[in-house]
């Protein structure tokens, strides 16, 4: 399968590193054509504003917006999906909110499903303030999410691709590979969804 990863700026090398380790093939995206023929897309942590104007600037933001597959948002990544920003996860999120870099911090989480804590490396991390009835927590820490689905996206506050720890990223490829069989089906209820609050605005 073909993974996409945002490379403007941030963790992407990271990011396309694990992927490649599970078997993807990884495409680095700087410009709205690479978007095309890829199975799913990576939003990969740095700086919201920064990654946010490089999108503006090189015709991302519209085209983001308009891919079809599963996207997989880390920290800024996360802040950029939210309600406030590509409007394509309902989600409101508060940047910074785990404080500034000196105040960066590892801690252990409880994922669902699994037995065995995930490891969250917690970077500047933006916290989740408020989020909708479809929104699904996978993960949290203080009482607070921290990994989260709806429909065919998934966000992370923190950054799974700093760990040896795979199992974040596998679930991002299996949500692709239920989304390349089953197009119609629940990976595209989020989709589906924003378009009839569309129809209803």
């Amino acid at each position: 399968m073909r993974i996409g990863v945002l490379a403007l700026q941030g963790n992407f090398r990271e990011h396309a590193a694990m992927l490649r380790r599970l078997g993807a093939e990884v495409v680095e995206v700087r410009l709205p054509e690479q978007l095309e023929g890829l199975d799913g897309l990576v939003i990969p942590g740095g700086e919201s504003t920064a990654i946010t104007r490089l999108m503006r600037l090189y015709g991302l933001e519209e085209a983001v917006r308009r891919f079809a597959g599963p996207v997989f948002g880390t920290c800024a990544g996360m802040i950029l999906l939210d309600r406030a920003h590509l409007g394509l996860v309902d989600l409101e999120v508060d940047r910074n909110a785990y404080g500034r870099q000196l105040a960066s911090f590892e801690a252990d989480l409880e994922l669902a499903g699994d037995e065995e804590p995930l490891r969250g490396v917690f970077i500047r991390a933006p916290r989740v303030a408020g989020w909708g009835p479809e929104v699904e927590v996978l993960a949290a820490h203080g009482g607070k999410p921290v990994l989260l689905r709806e429909g065919r996206f998934l966000v992370a506050s923190f950054h799974p691709e700093l760990t040896d720890d795979t199992r974040v990223h596998e679930k991002f490829l299996e949500l692709v590979r239920k989304a390349r069989h089953d197009p119609d089906g629940s990976c595209a209820a989020g989709v589906m969804r924003r378009k009839e609050q569309d129809v209803r605005a």
